[in-house]
């Protein structure tokens, strides 16, 4: 681990596109500046360890698969074989409806 002094507005830069500042100093706390592009994740330790848990709990549990695919309105997936999905058969081609026995007369304009 790194570990530098910084006094408030002063900051440290890592790579070319994250600079972090010290904002404030107060008592036991320091408040923080972070400036980084929008696609850079950034979040408090004890948030992402929060986060990092309940997926690492929601994927280990027997089933979790089906219960989101069932709560996003998909219902549960297809079950997999150790090589995959099985390869779907060619669906039949739809019935062809039966022509009307005798042609509708034309629909009168002045009815709506």
């Amino acid at each position: 681990m790194l570990v530098l002094s910084r006094r408030p507005h002063e900051a440290i830069r890592i790579r070319h596109d994250i600079v972090v500042t010290v904002l404030e100093i107060s008592g036991d706390k320091v408040r923080l500046g972070i400036e980084a592009p929008g696609d850079v994740q950034i979040h408090r330790e004890e948030i992402y360890l929060a986060v990092r848990a309940a997926n690492e709990e929601a994927t280990a549990r027997p089933g979790a698969a089906g219960d989101l695919a069932r709560a996003l309105g998909g219902g549960a997936p297809a079950p997999r074989g150790p090589a995959g999905p099985a390869p779907s058969t060619p669906a039949a081609p739809p019935a062809a409806s039966p022509a009307p026995a005798t042609p509708r007369p034309p629909a009168d304009p002045r009815r709506g």
